[in-house]
């Protein structure tokens, strides 16, 4: 059982954070159709998945897809989830707007963005992040604070949650930080390569078990028989990473590379850039990498 799909309802974003995943920005195309929505669901349905997260980008960005593609997956019986900025929270009144139709429609869980990535370290009490927490508790909805500290040396050094340096943080984010050596970094340790319990999945069809990772592509083949026919040891990617982390995979491939990193997650990407030509069927979509 696959227990979430993670939905991009788009790559466009109202802003261009250093520690995005997918290199999101206002410039960044890829939104999914409430056709491309229905396939997906109806897929998912045959695959017994519990959870349908519509996340981006910025899925606000496209507010009649996302309340239409709300309906549609409570209508089937998945339990929903979003991931916002709350750009749109500029007063009470106006989240209100937005927000209430959501309590209609049985949102399990509204993540909401508030860290300095966001708000530039803005500690007023009058951020949107707060108006939309404060407006969406008072209609009913769940609210769950999406935070992530910007990289320190004693969060490192103190082995702390922390984020994952992935996307563009790998560019943006890994200087003057404490490294390890490469052979030490052996493992995976963010994702389940044989079993996955989530997918993220985009409007162009790319189904990534880990961001810039896929197992194949829906609208070639159906997502069910993807899931359903995953092997790991078929895989070319997912398999060196599971016997021996991004370490495997350089050494597999024969890829240069410097001796130090700051994670696997770090050295793994790194690596990925390094063979997009040469298994561009399973690194997709490129612009995870920050290749257009």
């Amino acid at each position: 059982m696959l227990y979430g799909i993670h939905l991009i309802l788009t790559y466009t974003c109202t802003r261009e954070c250093d520690h995005c995943w997918f290199y999101c920005s206002s410039k960044t195309e890829g939104t999914f159709t409430i056709n491309q929505i229905i396939e997906l669901l109806n897929e998912a349905r045959k695959i017994e998945t519990e959870w349908i997260y519509f996340e981006g980008g910025e899925p606000f960005l496209y507010y009649t897809i996302l309340l239409e593609g709300l309906k549609i997956a409570r209508d089937m019986g998945f339990k929903t989830g979003i991931a916002t900025n709350s750009y749109w929270a500029t007063s009470i009144e106006e989240a209100k707007r937005w927000l209430k139709p959501l309590s209609m429609l049985n949102v399990s869980i509204l993540g909401i963005s508030e860290d300095p990535f966001h708000f530039d370290g803005n500690s007023s009490k009058n951020t949107p992040a707060r108006i939309a927490t404060f407006v969406a508790e008072n209609l009913g909805l769940k609210v769950l604070t999406l935070s992530v500290n910007k990289p320190s040396i004693e969060e490192i050094m103190g082995h702390e949650r922390r984020l994952v340096f992935k996307g563009r943080a790998v560019e943006k984010l890994t200087e003057n930080l404490p490294r390890k050596f490469w052979k030490d970094l052996d493992r995976c340790p963010n994702r389940d390569l044989v079993n996955p319990k989530k997918l993220h999945v985009d409007s162009f069809g790319n189904i990534q078990i880990c961001q810039g990772i896929s197992i194949g592509n829906m609208w070639k083949t159906p997502l069910s028989n993807l899931v359903e026919n995953y092997d790991v040891k078929l895989h070319p990617i997912c398999y060196p990473l599971l016997k021996g982390g991004p370490a495997l995979l350089a050494k597999r491939y024969n890829v240069h590379h410097d001796n130090e990193y700051v994670d696997e997650c770090h050295f793994c990407t790194i690596i990925r850039k390094a063979l997009l030509d040469d298994f561009s069927e399973y690194l997709a979509p490129r612009q995870v990498y920050g290749n257009r």
